[in-house]
């Protein structure tokens, strides 16, 4: 949590500050009033998220409180030390002299807070604001949908940054891009990163069709009895996950069994080890 609190003070230093415009959120209101007000975000980041952390102490469990303290804190030191160039980044601030590329900023903050996103709320932390308010709700109200709060929260910050930084659109259109990608790129960490296919395969040739996924893909499959409907047929149902680069392979391997089809789709993370086949067993359970 010390790390990505590092990484998001680096982040709105290089990429967000200098560009004028606001990210999502609850910091997204904050980076406004430092803009307007010139009161830094670390304090305004301790006064909207340490209240919430104790909070959420009572309501949620410890851990994550204490995690999302952790991370505001720290977030809050960095950003000081950053404002009152304890130390100096100055060098490394992106903007161009002619304001061309004002759409890379948003770009790049946007992915290096989807990754810190994601990651907080992986190790069951969160950076605060939102994350925090949404937490109680989902607790308190599981039936809720608490996108739509976050999504009127984000949504606000996006029209009002119209009005703050001068009433262009471009910093509307900058927080819509930061908004998109911190969104696509925590969804995709939090899905998991290890993601695979499943083929769920129908068959009365199992014995001779799983030890060729075996030989040619080092993959096993898991085998139980199943009957079709239609025909009232006893049958065989296998299923077998493999890499990405090996659908073609298993689908080659199917062809060769008339009479056998299947249907696939993509699984998020595997937990436990399907790699090792070890010696070919193959038992169907009665």
């Amino acid at each position: 949590m010390l790390v990505m609190a590092l990484l998001m003070a680096l982040n709105y230093e290089i990429f967000v500050f200098p560009n004028s415009f606001a990210p999502a959120g609850v910091n997204g209101i904050a980076t406004m009033i430092q803009y307007k007000l010139n009161f830094s975000i670390g304090y305004m980041n301790l006064l909207l998220n340490v209240p919430l952390c104790i909070i959420s102490f009572f309501v949620l469990k410890s851990d994550y409180a204490f995690k999302s303290l952790t991370f505001c804190l720290s977030f809050s030191a960095f950003a000081l030390i950053f404002k009152y160039g304890i130390i100096d980044i100055s060098p490394y601030r992106f903007i161009t002299e002619t304001g061309t590329s004002i759409c890379l900023a948003p770009i790049a903050a946007g992915v290096v807070n989807g990754i810190i996103y994601g990651y907080s709320i992986k190790y069951n932390g969160s950076t605060g604001g939102t994350n925090i308010v949404g937490s109680i709700i989902h607790h308190n109200h599981p039936e809720k949908n608490i996108t739509t709060i976050i999504f009127l929260l984000n949504a606000s910050v996006a029209i009002s940054s119209y009005f703050v930084y001068g009433y262009k659109m471009e910093p509307v259109i900058c927080c819509l891009i930061y908004s998109f990608l911190t969104s696509m790129l925590s969804d995709k960490i939090l899905r998991g990163g290890k993601s695979q296919v499943k083929f769920e395969i129908v068959t009365n040739e199992y014995e001779k069709m799983s030890k060729d996924i075996i030989e040619q893909t080092h993959h096993t499959a898991t085998v139980t009895p199943a009957k079709g409907m239609y025909s009232g047929k006893e049958t065989d149902l296998m299923i077998c996950v493999v890499n990405k680069h090996q659908v073609v392979k298993l689908q080659k391997i199917i062809e060769k069994y008339p009479g056998s089809f299947a249907y696939l789709s993509n699984v998020n993370e595997i937990y436990g080890n399907y790699n090792k086949t070890g010696k070919l067993k193959i038992k169907k359970k009665s």
